[in-house]
């Protein structure tokens, strides 16, 4: 087999852990002690998962700490066991939010092989297949479409729920999710690097000869984040993200797309175009690690496609910006939101997004904090938003009252400001369709709840449910910064980390809204309404079965109009499946009118010079589109 020795700086994974031992047995001692400050004080989901999962991560942590007190620089055993002992305490919770973050070298890192494996169904059974390789990656009858059949002696499926098991997962669908593509890439950052230096696997070639493939684990730089979650941004301060399934992301664009990776969120040279996108095209977009848009036609016909890789941005204002500039160069008639495979981001980006599908308004989703002295201490020290960027002043109240009262967590408020969350409503018109998957995680979690919540429209999975990660994470080196503001404090109880290492914790849990208000998304997540399995089409040709499927959906749902040109003293509407429309001019109902032509004109004395202008139309009585001009 052969690689080409350009591209991308590699090392064989040995090689790299012969240089990795850094950390001393006092930093260690340290590392374990801050764990426990934000497990048993920061960490909002801990009486769910101690009962859920049977697990006392406290407890375990503590005899880890006595363990160390015992032992000397010449006991304390090998870097990297302490490291998997400490990540598997982490894990335990089975919550992606919450993690230790291992030191450099480790960071920056990602271990991989030089192929990628997904899974097909057909019935009850699955299979395994090579869908892509690392560009000039040469074996002897491999490449994709070869069928996996063993993982180093060991069946395949076999394998995939064993190392499913190790990693952390709130349901099942998740948990084997990430078993699966945890076999092939690791980023080191929160993977304890792979106890084997090599795989053997057994695969079927094209010719329906049995091979074997022996490769060794190679060592990489990864591409860094958009967003730096340690800063005290509103970035940071609202992130809901699964870092590893965004580490994998990125992992994935440099090894096998790297003509979509880029160094910046927002690529400015990009050459965008105005035209509609015809059959099979692909519009040019600013943010092409963000975001892919095209024109798919299928047998019940053409529609758009939206695939949202990541919410992991620092503007969500420039984020939905650009979505609804994508959405108006596609067919109208209907769109496939795909966001298999996002594990979430900026949290303020994904409700800021569901407006501009609905004509109805967002309630963003209430979060919560655990009613701890030290989060009682830390809502205190921000509840008048000394640093501009969190204000945790509507936690107060009842955080104090909890510590009077007993209860477990605060009152609940949403993170997403609701004027943003309805700034500019409705922007796509016909039906919508949005795919999940079980790596979904995070913000997206909360979006595919807002979704599913809202009614905006069908929801398709590709498994049996969403990742189930229902909560805001903070870093460590967040918390170090929140405490230190409006000045610093002597006793403060985040100490700095040793190595660059890092830790994350679930903050804030957040519930859903309207019919199921007051449940919990994490461990939870989003049941789809339809469920898809992957066939050997979808992973070899482009998802060919699962966008057919989606496009049979959007088929079944009428497609609505409602464009609004602004007069003097006038609004002409034209519309399709409206047969009403009330006008609000500067939040004040101004007008309404009988829909009885595909154009009408609606007088409205001054409303040329309003500043914003609302048309909502109805359909026999129901709130089936709106539109929000901003003339000026």
């Amino acid at each position: 087999m052969t690689e080409p020795a350009g591209g991308v700086a590699k090392q064989e994974l040995q090689d790299f852990l012969r240089t990795a031992d850094t950390l001393t047995l006092d930093d260690r001692r340290l590392l374990v002690r801050q764990a426990l400050v934000l497990i048993e004080q920061n960490y909002v989901h801990r009486p769910m998962k101690e009962a859920m999962h049977a697990v006392n991560p406290v407890q375990r942590l503590r005899l880890l700490a006595q363990r160390l007190d015992r032992q000397t620089p010449g006991t304390m055993g090998p870097e990297w066991r302490f490291h998997a002992e400490l990540s598997e305490i982490f894990h335990s919770v089975r919550d992606l939010h919450t993690n230790y973050l291992l030191p450099e070298p480790y960071a920056s890192k990602v271990a991989y092989l030089p192929y990628l494996v997904e899974e097909y169904c057909t019935g009850d059974e699955r299979h395994y297949v090579v869908t892509m390789t690392v560009e000039g990656f040469e074996a002897p009858g491999f490449g994709p479409g070869v069928e996996v059949t063993h993982w180093n002696g060991v069946p395949i499926d076999r394998a995939v729920e064993a190392n499913a098991a190790r990693f952390a997962g709130g349901n099942p669908a998740a948990r084997h999710a990430r078993g699966l593509e945890s076999l092939t890439i690791r980023p080191l950052i929160m993977h304890v690097p792979p106890d084997e230096a090599w795989v053997v696997l057994t695969y079927v070639d094209a010719d329906g000869i049995v091979r074997e493939l022996r490769e060794r684990w190679r060592v990489t730089d990864n591409l860094p984040s958009f967003v730096d979650a340690d800063r005290l941004t509103a970035a940071a301060v609202a992130q809901g993200l699964d870092l590893g399934t965004d580490e994998i992301g990125r992992a994935v664009r440099k090894l096998y797309v790297p003509q979509v990776a880029t160094a910046h969120e927002t690529v400015h040279g990009a050459r965008l175009t105005a035209e509609p996108a015809e059959p099979g095209d692909e519009p040019p977009t600013t943010m092409p690690s963000i975001f892919r848009a095209r024109s798919i036609v299928t047998p019940s016909g053409m529609f758009g496609h939206i695939r949202v890789f990541s919410f992991n941005v620092n503007d969500p204002g420039e984020f939905v910006v650009e979505f609804v500039r994508l959405a108006r160069l596609l067919p109208r008639n209907g769109l496939v939101l795909d966001v298999r495979g996002n594990g979430g981001g900026h949290i303020h980006a994904a409700e800021f997004l569901l407006q501009t599908l609905t004509p109805h308004p967002i309630t963003p989703e209430p979060a919560q904090f655990v009613t701890t002295p030290l989060n009682v201490r830390l809502c205190g020290r921000h509840e008048e938003n000394p640093s501009g960027a969190v204000d945790l002043g509507p936690w107060c109240p009842s955080m104090n009252q909890a510590l009077e009262t007993g209860a477990v967590y605060s009152g609940g408020f949403p993170i997403t400001p609701v004027e943003g969350a309805n700034a500019i409503g409705q922007q796509y018109f016909g039906p919508v369709v949005l795919i999940t998957d079980a790596r979904c995680y995070s913000a997206t979690d909360i979006f595919a709840a807002g979704f599913q919540d809202h009614g905006i429209g069908d929801v398709l999975g590709a498994d049996d449910n969403t990742g189930a990660g229902g909560a805001n994470v903070w870093t460590h080196a967040l918390l170090k910064l929140l405490m230190e503001q409006p000045s610093p404090e002597e006793d403060s109880p985040y100490l700095p980390l040793p190595g660059q290492a890092n830790m994350r914790v679930s903050i804030r849990r957040t519930l859903r809204v309207h019919d199921l208000a007051g449940t919990p998304v994490e461990d939870l997540g989003v049941v789809p309404s339809h469920r898809h399995r992957m066939t050997r089409r979808d992973v070899l040709e482009d998802n060919a079965d699962l966008l057919a499927r989606a496009a049979e959906l959007l088929a079944a749902r009428p497609v609505r109009r409602l464009d609004v040109q602004v007069g003097a003293d006038e609004l002409t509407l034209t519309t399709h499946l409206v047969d009403r429309a009330d006008v609000y001019v500067d939040g004040r109902p101004r007008a309404s009118a009988d829909v009885t032509a595909e154009v009408v004109t609606v007088p409205v004395t001054g409303v040329g010079s309003a500043r914003v202008i609302r048309v909502a139309g109805f359909q026999d009585g129901e709130l089936v589109a709106a539109r929000t001009v901003m003339p000026a």
